[in-house]
């Protein structure tokens, strides 16, 4: 979003950011306050998750009761899978596919003049005929540095800087970033909008954090890409400019163990650097169910790279979750037992069911088996609790699968 918001005013346009998850507002107060202050459009994005989902659903609907409609266009991973759905649901006028930064100054640009989306890249809408239309996709922008730097003074950042982080203490000032974009893994679980990976640059990344630093005091940056550990050598060359500049951080990433079980010298490079957590996608200790999964790891992976990060005084996020294709009631003991043995403590760890999201390998085997019927059937019937099975993938029953987790929990909880 704030990338987003970077485009539009460096195209020239005014731009305020509606702060509802700061102030808890009902629905009601942005219908009022859009028809107040007379805006020309709105944009509003989001994720897969069901509370994600019930929200902007929410929102949308608050913004379809302004009495002078607003052009309304939504972008995110959660509408991008299944594009006619959205606009049709939500009545948004058109879509934004994939990364926004190029195709919303030009969607600005044709709203002030034609209207004509016919030619406009990135984009999906329903014509004056009522017929949906997907537009050819726009290219990714290659170079990344070349993006604008982003409208912080937009935001509540005094609000922002005070959510605590992994390891962060009680008066560290935190702020999240990103270090490129996509990831060049594809697990059967995982949605990405464009594919591919690419990076910043070190030196634009570490001019961000010097910027944070000094005009809002952040002393603890996390991470918030797919992966920041996209190579051994690139995490390398990341650390060792950051020791040069010295630039003095706490800070937190997203890792691969198939890197970090090779190279115990690159996780001391990190501690030093000022790497306090690297969270995980370890989903499972079934070496079969990993294959499965497309995760290009294996257990002896895992463990290796999980004991490389503590010795090297890093703290591991163990992510795991259960029922994917393959997994039995051995995968999830063995699950339990990996962390009772290398959890410490710096995180809640769960053990949570795997939601096919739209547009992922799994919820396309889910839709052909007939465990979903549409996108439509997930969202409104099937993912109502992430805690919940969305669909069953193992061979156990929804009771079993259940009486299965309940049991492991209590007994983690007996031995915690």
């Amino acid at each position: 979003m704030v990338y987003v918001v970077s485009a539009i005013r460096e195209a020239g346009h005014e731009v305020e950011i509606y702060h509802q998850d700061i102030y808890h507002y009902p629905e009601e107060l942005l219908t009022e306050y859009l028809t107040k202050n007379m805006f020309d459009a709105v944009d509003v994005g989001g994720c897969g998750r069901y509370y994600q989902y019930r929200k902007i659903k929410a929102i949308a609907n608050a913004i379809n009761k302004v009495p002078n409609k607003l052009f309304f266009w939504m972008g995110g991973h959660l509408p991008s899978p299944e594009l006619e759905y959205f606009l049709r649901k939500f009545k948004a006028d058109i879509i934004m596919i994939g990364e926004s930064d190029e195709t919303v100054k030009e969607v600005l640009k044709v709203l002030e003049t034609s209207r004509d989306w016919s030619r406009v890249k990135g984009i999906a809408f329903i014509d004056s005929g009522g017929g949906y239309v997907l537009n050819e996709r726009r290219p990714l922008i290659s170079d990344i540095d070349s993006i604008p730097s982003l409208a912080y003074d937009l935001f509540n950042m005094e609000h922002y800087v005070l959510y605590p982080q992994t390891n962060s203490d009680r008066h560290d000032r935190c702020a999240e970033i990103l270090s490129g974009r996509g990831c060049p893994f594809h697990c059967n679980f995982c949605y990405r909008m464009d594919s591919g990976f690419r990076p910043r640059s070190t030196e634009k990344i570490i001019e961000e954090i010097e910027m944070l630093k000094q005009k809002y005091r952040v002393i603890y940056i996390s991470f918030i890409d797919e992966l920041l550990m996209s190579s051994i050598k690139r995490t390398t060359e990341f650390c060792n400019k950051i020791i040069e500049k010295k630039v003095d951080v706490k800070w937190g990433c997203s890792g691969r163990l198939n890197y970090a079980s090779k190279d115990k010298e690159m996780l001391k490079l990190m501690n030093k650097a000022g790497c306090v957590f690297i969270n995980y996608g370890i989903e499972s200790m079934d070496d079969e169910a990993l294959k499965r999964m497309n995760k290009n790891l294996t257990t002896e992976m895992i463990v290796k790279g999980v004991e490389n990060t503590l010795d090297a005084g890093i703290s591991p996020g163990l992510n795991i979750i259960f029922g994917n294709l393959s997994e039995t009631r051995k995968s999830i003991k063995n699950d339990v037992e990996f962390l009772l043995k290398y959890d410490d403590h710096a995180l809640l760890r769960t053990i949570r069911p795997v939601t096919p999201y739209p547009g992922t390998d799994l919820y396309k085997y889910a839709i052909e088996h007939g465990m979903i019927k549409d996108i439509e059937d997930f969202y409104e019937h099937k993912h109502v609790d992430s805690d919940l099975l969305t669909c069953n993938f193992t061979e156990l029953t929804d009771d079993e699968y259940y009486d299965l987790c309940i049991g492991q929990i209590i007994f983690y909880w007996k031995i915690i």
